[in-house]
C-alpha cells in the first residue's frame, strides 16, 4: 500500500464512520512516519483502523470499504474495521500515535502508531507476517531495537511466556 492508499482510506472510513479521527494500528501505520518507506514494508493492501473516539463502530468502516467490498473491488486495497483491543500495545500508546491529516484525508486525520508501538504489536501477535515486516523494519533501520525492548517491558502482557516469546523474537530478528 502507498501513503496516497492510506490517505484514501482513512477518508473513506472517517466518512462512513461520521468521525474525523481514524486510528490506524496495522502494519501500514508505517506510512505516518515513513511516507516513502521501503516496499517490503508495504506489501499489505489493508489498512487496520477503527474510529478514535467511537471504536465499536469500526462495523461500519468494515462494511463499506472492508474486504470483498465494492471499495476494494474498484481499488484493489481496503479498510479492515477492527477493535481497539486487536493489538497489545506498551503504556502510553495514545500519546505516541503519528497523525496524517492533509489534503487527500479531507479534513479527517489518521492517527497512526508509532514505529516502536507498531513493532511490540508484531512481536506480540507474532504471526509470519508479522516477523517477516520486523526483519525488514530492523534490516531498513527504522526502528532502534533498544527502544522496542524498552517499550515491550511496558506493556501489560499476562502471560510470561508470551513475554519471553516476544523477547527471543527481538533478538532474533535485530541481531
Amino acid at each position: 500500500m502507498k501513503r496516497s492508499q492510506l490517505e484514501h482510506i482513512i477518508r473513506a472510513a472517517a466518512g462512513n464512520a461520521d468521525t474525523n479521527a481514524i486510528v490506524v494500528i496495522g502494519s501500514q501505520a508505517i506510512l505516518a512516519t515513513y511516507p516513502d518507506a521501503p516496499s517490503d514494508l508495504l506489501v499489505s493492501v489493508e489498512a487496520d483502523v477503527f474510529p478514535r473516539d467511537r471504536p465499536a463502530d469500526s462495523i461500519l468502516i468494515d462494511g463499506a470499504i472492508g474486504e470483498r467490498s465494492i471499495f476494494h473491488e474498484t481499488y484493489g486495497y481496503y479498510a479492515h474495521g477492527v477493535g481497539e483491543a486487536t493489538a497489545t500495545l506498551p503504556t502510553g500508546w495514545r500519546d505516541r500515535l503519528v497523525p496524517i491529516h492533509n489534503e487527500n484525508t479531507r479534513g479527517a486525520t489518521g492517527w497512526c502508531l508509532e514505529v516502536h508501538d507498531l513493532a511490540v504489536s508484531k512481536l506480540i501477535a507474532g504471526r509470519e507476517k508479522d516477523l517477516t515486516f520486523l526483519a525488514a523494519l530492523f534490516r531498513h533501520q527504522l526502528a532502534q531495537p533498544d527502544l522496542v525492548r524498552k517499550r515491550l517491558e511496558q506493556t501489560e502482557l499476562s502471560d510470561r511466556e508470551v513475554r519471553a516469546l516476544a523477547n527471543d523474537r527481538l533478538s532474533s530478528l535485530s541481531g
